[in-house]
């Protein structure tokens, strides 16, 4: 089966250890089902890290029928009304950052345990090539390895990010770029940690402007999800 709609929510967070308890709780008890029930949401579901290469220890993705259900007014009326829970833990957030992307490449099937994580930046004129290649060549490869079940490539839309900026009240910044990031669905983060190295290592998007070294690569282990 794959995604349940084109859009989603990706946030990555951290929080000092004295707080990750509850932190923990807040995030299973009370904001996965309130996000999940909002307009246009479908499934969130948590990660951790499962390796020392991960550059934030949380990550969690929300998906949504379209990614402009990121931008609709209700929702972003919704943000501004959190519970009183929410304030005191988002207050703790050590590290927040958030992407509304949309799925251009869905190759997912059903859910895992695990999951490989590739965050990068490519180049304009690479885009239409690179997305070709990892739909058609590189992920068909990569998800015929044993353990691996799915995949999926997201784009951050940049309209969606400006439209949330400014529903805060803060300028759009000129030089924004976009990031793209690639979820592999597999059996145990060791699986998705030689699933990455297959998809991303040894220089294989070389030609497409994107040595091994630009591509930031980590495993995760799913931790709690819900759906509608």
């Amino acid at each position: 089966m794959p995604l349940y709609g084109k859009g989603m929510l990706v946030t990555f967070t951290e929080v000092a250890g004295e707080h990750e308890e509850e932190f923990n709780e807040w995030y299973n008890r009370e904001h996965v089902d309130e996000r999940v029930f909002m307009p246009g949401f479908k499934r969130a579901r948590r990660y951790l890290a499962a390796d020392d290469r991960a550059k934030v220890k949380y990550f969690a993705t929300y998906e949504t029928d379209t990614v402009r259900d990121l931008c609709a007014p209700e929702y972003m009326k919704l943000l501004g009304d959190q519970s009183p829970w929410s304030k005191k833990v988002m207050a703790l957030f050590t590290h927040f950052d958030r992407l509304t992307v949309e799925c251009t490449v869905d190759l997912t099937h059903g859910f895992t345990g695990a999951a490989g994580l590739a965050r990068f930046f490519p180049a304009d004129a690479q885009k239409a090539d690179l997305r070709k290649a990892l739909a058609e060549q590189i992920l068909p490869e990569v998800i015929k390895r044993p353990g691996v079940l799915g995949a999926c490539v997201l784009e951050n839309d940049l309209d969606v990010v400006a439209e949330g900026i400014k529903a805060q009240g803060k300028p759009v910044p000129a030089d924004m770029k976009q990031e793209w990031l690639v979820i592999l669905d597999t059996d145990t983060p060791a699986t998705a940690t030689l699933a990455l190295e297959a998809a991303f290592g040894n220089d294989v998007l070389q030609p497409y402007d994107l040595p091994t070294s630009s591509v930031e690569a980590s495993s995760y282990y799913m931790t709690f999800g819900n759906q509608r």
